[in-house]
């Protein structure tokens, strides 16, 4: 992209999250934000130093219009709870901010995004980390991580260590707690051991940080 089109592109930006949040209800760049739903935006501190990101809002958080609220929310803030970092203190969104479901009778059930949708949506997170300026950002699961660096990432290869951001920021990436959700016995109990490692990891980047 040449110099001109990108200062025309930062230009268009939204300069405030509350900008963001009543922007992204009429976002029609992909398929998912035309299925009907309402869009969910990030909560948190404007300048937190964590940020958290998500794959995008699941059938509660659409209905309630907050992300992180359902099963897989609470898992994560028992996890955070556990190895001492203030979700209150954290700026959590998803990568992608409308809800993609397939019906099935009464329930809508959970489908992930294509690359594509997640590539549409990064104009929205990146204006979120460009506001908010974290000096870490977690990112839960591939879309998450795809979200962030705009290619494909594998989990289980880039986490435990940090990946430098363009503005300097470091990305840390991990599990979806969704996945530990869906595991049972012995498995979960392992998945949500390394789960724990990866946050004990960020907790004490983040203490490192001050």
């Amino acid at each position: 992209m040449a110099d001109r089109d990108k200062a025309v592109v930062e230009a268009e930006r939204p300069g405030s999250l509350e900008e963001i949040a009543a922007q992204i209800q009429s976002c029609r760049r992909c398929p998912i934000g035309c299925n009907g739903t309402r869009a969910v935006a990030g909560e948190g501190p404007e300048r937190a130093r964590l940020m958290i990101v998500g794959e995008q809002p699941g059938d509660v958080e659409e209905r309630l219009g907050r992300p992180f609220v359902g099963p897989a929310g609470r898992l994560l803030r028992s996890h955070l709870e556990d190895v001492g970092i203030d979700e209150g203190r954290a700026y959590v969104t998803n990568a992608v901010k409308h809800f993609k479901f397939v019906p099935r009778g009464k329930r809508r059930l959970h489908q992930s995004p294509t690359a594509g949708e997640i590539d549409a949506c990064r104009w929205w997170v990146e204006s979120e980390r460009r506001i908010v300026r974290p000096r870490l950002v977690l990112a839960l699961g591939a879309s998450a991580a795809r979200g962030m660096l705009g290619k494909a990432v594998g989990v289980q290869k880039a986490r435990g260590a940090p990946l430098a951001l363009e503005d300097g920021a470091e990305l840390w990436v991990s599990t979806h707690p969704s996945y530990l959700l869906r595991l049972r016995d012995e498995g979960r109990a392992l998945e949500e051991e390394r789960f724990a490692a990866d946050l004990c990891k960020v907790a004490g980047r983040l203490a490192e940080l001050g």
